[in-house]
């Protein structure tokens, strides 16, 4: 196999523009790609039109399905990861440059820091923006306003290979897991995700190193995560609003949250500390106003209820020390508070906690905003999944945890709704459909209270997905929007 002088060139002039190479280390990055594609050489008799117009990407896709071809690499999954991350990671600056040049911006506006490390993300593909644009996307009107459905796409599937070399391989402790910091740069394996071209912002939260990245998979806009530098488990405690309140005085911008730090209501990795932060409004930013309370031993900090199918305090303060001590002592009560009427309990009789929050900080009109979603991780012989978890009715839509994007009314949906909906839409539609397995009383129904045609299926399909995930919500919800729910959710606030 031999690399085409036309686009090594194009690809020399990125790593001059966008690295941290000069024109002088142009035979060295040659060969270096020579060396990560198993190449021989260079051949320069094609031409090829519109290289100038090739993305570093482009031009490491096209090198990576001729290596394959020419059976200088295997054609598996992971080892084309690996490889393109290899090659674009010549177009990255090292991390201390990175870094240095963030926080450079940063003084002169956050946003501009944010911009920069977005687009270098982008643009050496560790934001896959090609993959997740596959998702498919749409919101639905609800009785508490729009809801945002993500049907979630891309990630790309495992093949039956990937799976026999992974149940074959020998796993590794290094890095511990895959938020670890020991990721950045980290070749990757059948087990491992290839992150020669990550990068990871230092920064300082209360004291404590952490580190900044953004998602590779991204469900919402500039989709981030905020990582512990300590691999330590997940904990929801006054620390924890320190750090996010600390991160929003950092970058305005952004909001952040975290994840429940209890299994069940938690998030998919409880093992290393972590936040998720963004710049986008979720469908509980927009939530209306439920009720105005007062917290007793802090009557400076405005505090109310939503109108969410979840049970959510929202405070709001200008002193940000005030509103930590509040938020935290909500917290607190919140996990010592029983309410056998409504199947809320703290503690087991063995002493296993059943509760936590799921907490999001926002920084809005010159105040801080803290919301706090009440959780229970309890479960029951009727609901052995978890009581306040997507019930059995649902489940063929959404089974997995309720975790910080759902909570804020962003559905996060399995990527085999994709066709199963296709099944959907044909029986609907009187056409010829596989089995709907757990979607058929569903399908049933719909066809039952609709009258359906080709210019309506998609609509009601994605207001029916939309209802389910409303419910799905409210199955999380510890205080139910309803009489029994509103009365005892007021018996809670009283003793705040």
């Amino acid at each position: 196999m031999l690399l085409n002088k036309q686009l090594v060139d194009q690809f020399i002039k990125y790593t001059v523009d966008m690295g941290e190479f000069d024109v002088l280390d142009a035979v060295y990055v040659q060969n270096k790609l020579i060396a990560i594609l198993n190449a021989q050489g260079i051949e320069d008799e094609l031409t090829i039109d519109a290289v100038s117009s090739m993305t570093p990407n482009d031009i490491a896709q096209l090198w990576i399905d001729q290596a394959v071809k020419a059976n200088t690499i295997e054609d598996e999954r992971y080892i084309r990861e690996i490889v393109e991350a290899q090659i674009l990671d010549l177009i990255t600056p090292k991390p201390s440059a990175v870094n240095n040049y963030f926080w450079q911006q940063h003084k002169e506006n956050p946003k501009l820091a944010t911009d920069y490390f977005y687009e270098l993300s982008k643009r050496n593909h560790y934001v896959k923006e090609d993959a997740i644009a596959k998702n498919i996307s749409y919101n639905v009107a609800t009785d508490y306003g729009d809801i945002e459905i993500t049907i979630n796409l891309s990630k790309p599937e495992k093949d039956g290979k990937q799976i026999a070399k992974e149940k074959n391989a020998t796993a590794s402790a290094y890095p511990q897991c895959a938020l670890c910091f020991e990721n950045e740069g980290y070749i990757g394996s059948v087990l491992q995700a290839a992150r020669t071209n990550h990068r990871i912002i230092r920064m300082n939260l209360a004291g404590n190193e952490w580190g900044f990245q953004y998602s590779p998979y991204a469900y919402f806009n500039e989709h981030s995560i905020v990582l512990s530098r300590t691999h330590e488990p997940m904990a929801i405690n006054q620390q924890t609003f320190e750090n996010l309140v600390e991160f929003v005085q950092q970058f305005p911008h952004y909001f952040i949250g975290s994840n429940a730090d209890i299994p069940i209501v938690g998030g998919s990795i409880l093992s290393h500390n972590h936040y998720q932060a963004g710049r986008h409004e979720f469908p509980m930013d927009r939530a209306t106003t439920k009720e105005t309370f007062k917290l007793t031993s802090f009557p400076d900090i405005d505090a109310t209820t939503l109108k969410w199918p979840m049970s959510v305090i929202r405070l709001k303060s200008n002193n940000s020390a005030r509103l930590i001590k509040a938020a935290t002592y909500v917290m607190e009560q919140w996990n010592n508070y029983s309410d056998s009427s409504v199947d809320i309990k703290a503690y087991s009789d063995d002493g296993t906690r059943h509760h936590t929050i799921t907490p999001i900080v926002r920084y809005k009109n010159e105040q801080y905003e803290i919301d706090i979603v009440l959780r229970d991780n309890q479960t029951s012989n009727e609901y052995p999944d978890g009581i306040f978890h997507p019930h059995q009715d649902v489940q063929h839509i959404k089974k997995e945890n309720i975790g910080l994007i759902e909570v804020m009314g962003t559905a996060i949906l399995p990527g085999r709704l994709k066709s199963e909906l296709v099944d959907v839409k044909n029986y609907l539609l009187g056409k010829s459909y596989n089995e709907l397995g757990p979607h058929k009383q569903w399908a049933e129904t719909m066809a039952q209270n609709y009258q359906i045609d080709n210019d309506n299926v998609d609509e009601i399909i994605h207001k029916e997905v939309g209802l389910k995930f409303k419910s799905v919500l409210a199955d999380a919800g510890v205080f139910k929007d309803n009489e029994q729910g509103n009365n005892a959710f007021k018996q809670f606030l009283n003793v705040l």
